[in-house]
Order: C-alpha cells, then sequence, then structure tokens
C-alpha cells in the first residue's frame, strides 16, 4: 500500500496478514533482567525432563545413546523398551517418552474405537510392573495423574491395586508421544538464561533428534487403523506453549485430518503446481535463506507470526521415505535457522506433510515451518481474520541471512581450533540457486 502497508496471502492455507510500517524493528526478544546463577546439579535436576529424573515420566519406549570408543570414535545406538532396572545404565541423548497428559488419550481410542492393546503391549506393562521398581513406577505416575486432575488422597488411597493399573495402558500403548533431550542448560552453563534450545545442539546431535522423531511418527502410525493422522511440532518456552523450559517435541496420533491439511490438499488438487509457485516467487523476490544439497529454507508469507520455512527438495515423499542424507539435509537447515533465531525466542515448530493413503497422490510435501511467537493475538484478529504480523518476509530474510553469516564465520573458525560447529555448512541468501525443477 502506498504507506508502507504490506498485504500478504498464505497460497497453501488462505490466512491474510498486514505487515504495518514501523512495527517490525523491535527486538525479538526481551533479555532477562535478573538472571539466578546455577546451583549443582541444576543441569540434571531442574525439571521432569532433565535426565537425573527419569523415572519422573512415564515408562519410556525407546532412548537413543551416543557411544564414544576408545579412539573417539561417536556411534548412536537405540534402546527399545527400557526397562525400569535400565533407566540409569546409560545416558540417553533423546528419549521417547509417552505424554502424562495426553492430547488425545488411550480411553479415547479405546471406548471411541474399541482399541485394545496388542499381544506385545500387554507383555510389555507385565514385564515391566512384574519388577518391585516397574510397579512403583507405574503407580507413581498414575496417581501424580490423579493429583494432577484434582482427584483428592481419599480417594487415591481408596482405590485397588487392579484400579490403579487398569489406568497405565496410557503409558504403554497410547498415541502421545514426547521426545526429550539430554540438556535442560547448556553444557558449562552458569545462570538460568542460559537453556539448551535445538539451536544449541551441534548438527549431529539435531539430526539424530530429527530421525528419531521422524521414526517415532511412523510408528505412531500403526497405533490403529483410524489414525488419520500424526501432529507433530515443538513449543520453545512457555510463551509458545511449553509447560517445561526444556527442548522436547511431542507427536498426538489423531483420527481426523487437520483442518489446514484438508484446506491444503484442496488447493493442491486445483493447483498442482502451487509448490513450486511459491518456490519461483521465493526465489525471485530474495527470499531464499539457505541451501543445501537436498533442501531450502524460505522466509514465509501469509503467516500469523514471523516464519522460517525448511523444505526437502526433490518429489514428495512421506518424512520416513527420505534417505539419512535427505533428512540430514532438511535436519541441517532447521538446525541453523533456530541457531539464528536465537535460544530466547518463543518459537513452534510445526510439521506438515501428507497422510499416509490415497491423498498422497497429490503430492503434498513434507516441509517443517518455524514460527516466532513475538506477538500476541488481540481482538483485530479475532474480529477480523486479519492477522497483524509485525516482521514482513524481508524483514526475516534480513534478520536470519546476517545471523547466518555470523554462525558461519564463527563455525569455521571453530573448526579450525578442531571444535565442533556451530552450524553445517550451506549456502546463504545471495549464494543460494534455487529453481522450481529442484522439486521434480
Amino acid at each position: 500500500m502506498p504507506d508502507g502497508t504490506l498485504k500478504q496471502r498464505n497460497p497453501l492455507s488462505g490466512t491474510q496478514v498486514w505487515t504495518v510500517p514501523g512495527r517490525g524493528h523491535r527486538p525479538l526478544s526481551v533479555p532477562a533482567t535478573n538472571p539466578q546463577p546455577l546451583g549443582p546439579g541444576a543441569n540434571s535436576h531442574t525439571c521432569a525432563f532433565c535426565d537425573a529424573r527419569y523415572l519422573d515420566t512415564p515408562p519410556e519406549k525407546s532412548r537413543l545413546v551416543r557411544d564414544v570408543s576408545a579412539l573417539g570414535e561417536v556411534a548412536w545406538r537405540q534402546i527399545d523398551e527400557v526397562r525400569p532396572d535400565e533407566v540409569n545404565r546409560t545416558r540417553a541423548e533423546f528419549r521417547r517418552v509417552p505424554n502424562l497428559f495426553e492430547i488425545v488419550s488411550y480411553a479415547y481410542w479405546a471406548q471411541g474405537y474399541g482399541h485394545e492393546p496388542s499381544e506385545a503391549q500387554r507383555r510389555r506393562m507385565a514385564e515391566y510392573i512384574s519388577s518391585p521398581a516397574g510397579f512403583d513406577h507405574v503407580v507413581q505416575i498414575v496417581t501424580t495423574r490423579m493429583r494432577a486432575s484434582g482427584v483428592s488422597e481419599e480417594k487415591i488411597e481408596s482405590l485397588s491395586e487392579p484400579e490403579i493399573l487398569s489406568q497405565a495402558y496410557s503409558y504403554f500403548c497410547g498415541g502421545h508421544d514426547v521426545i526429550i533431550a539430554r540438556r535442560h542448560y547448556v553444557d558449562n552453563a552458569t545462570n538460568d538464561t542460559q537453556l539448551a534450545s535445538s539451536g544449541t545442539l551441534t548438527p549431529e546431535e539435531h539430526h539424530q533428534y530429527i530421525r528419531f522423531t521422524i521414526d517415532a511418527m511412523k510408528d505412531l502410525y500403526q497405533l490403529d487403523k483410524h489414525v488419520k493422522y500424526v501432529a507433530t511440532f515443538q513449543n520453545w518456552l512457555k510463551p509458545a506453549g511449553a509447560s517445561f523450559d526444556h527442548l522436547h517435541k511431542q507427536l498426538v496420533a489423531i483420527d481426523e485430518r487437520s483442518v489446514q491439511i484438508d484446506a491444503e490438499l484442496a488447493r493442491l488438487r486445483k493447483n498442482p503446481h502451487i509448490y513450486k509457485q511459491i518456490l519461483r516467487y521465493a526465489a525471485s523476490r530474495g527470499l531464499v535463506l539457505a541451501q543445501n544439497e537436498h533442501a531450502v529454507a524460505l522466509a514465509g508469507f501469509g503467516h500469523r507470526f514471523p516464519t522460517v520455512a525448511v523444505w526437502p527438495l526433490g518429489p514428495a515423499k512421506e518424512p520416513w521415505e527420505y534417505t539419512d542424507e535427505e533428512v540430514r539435509s532438511v535436519s541441517d537447515l532447521l538446525h541453523a535457522m533456530h541457531a539464528a533465531t536465537g535460544a530466547e525466542v518463543p518459537c513452534n515448530e510445526e510439521w506438515y506433510h501428507c497422510p499416509p493413503g490415497k491423498a498422497n497422490k497429490v503430492g503434498m510435501r513434507w516441509r517443517i515451518l518455524l514460527k516466532w511467537r513475538i506477538s500476541t493475538l488481540a481482538g483485530f484478529e479475532g474480529g477480523t481474520r486479519i492477522y497483524l504480523n509485525t516482521l514482513d518476509p524481508w524483514m526475516i530474510r534480513e534478520r536470519v541471512v546476517n545471523s547466518l553469516q555470523e554462525l558461519r564465520q564463527a563455525s569455521n573458525e571453530a573448526e579450525e581450533r578442531g571444535e565442533p560447529r556451530l552450524i553445517a555448512p550451506m549456502l546463504i541468501g545471495k549464494e543460494c540457486k534455487v529453481t522450481p525443477d529442484m522439486l521434480d
């Protein structure tokens, strides 16, 4: 508009966004005014997700362990169905556990669809509670949830063991999982503002985190034949919806396709070239942030919050159908976008993919959106469904590209010292050469 107001419409969702002049130069976050020094054991005991409190979460489905040989060689190993007497025998870099407070509960599936545990799940639960440590753990988890739901101590004490254990199926065959990273604070942190975010992981750690999440997503589609979609997301910091300021992702099996997925599939059927058109527009308007062999990062447009999008290149596939090399490319760019954003910025990571089945024939693409939660939706948005976004796509590009260039320089210097890179190698900004045929 003549005054500089920028109007955007998202071609995949139809969301309408305005960016008003003069509102985009504020800092993304407010610096902490009173950092508190960390006491002994803070990195391992601060919250229920910390690695000295394994039994504060429901029984683990699996964990990733990093083994280092005497020669310094690193190998990653997955341990499934961790027993209660094994939880402290290895150090988990990432853990997959059921969510203590499910969005879609086991009762939802059992009562709505007659869902029953598989024989393997029944055996797993029986073996787990057959040990005193496992039995005590399960009772502790079930009663913790009861107390949080307002059940009185008198009521809890009156329940029999079978009544308590009947509520434990959620933690052996439910459909809402959490992927928890090891660190609460960065290594050698000295105060409580130095949280460990996605961007503070090494590129290799982040790749393992992403791969582990994809494997969990694929597995949850096997929960029940009525699972239509597995929603995958990450809430970072409380303003973005996180219960704990501890790095984790969530996956929720649901019995419907999301509103956004249905809307996108409908648009894609009408216009099979929509992804290429978006990529062409981004490339022609200087909105490509970074690129590597198998993925590209773009400044998003038409989003309620400032957004960065990471897309894999090549043909559209399900997340678990990409090669490990392709997943690493996506992970490296997503990791760099987190690092460029900064650990102090509240943000959501939203994963979009095509539900398995007939709909996949339309070629819907897996992609990940990183949204900066730096503003609050208010009455104007609620009354008009027009959203005010403080940063336009070119402001996002400027901030991210500048930060990426600084991170690359620091990474090169770290590599020369024999230290891990902060971000993986990639093309940045104007170095990128992206064309629509890269999606073929």
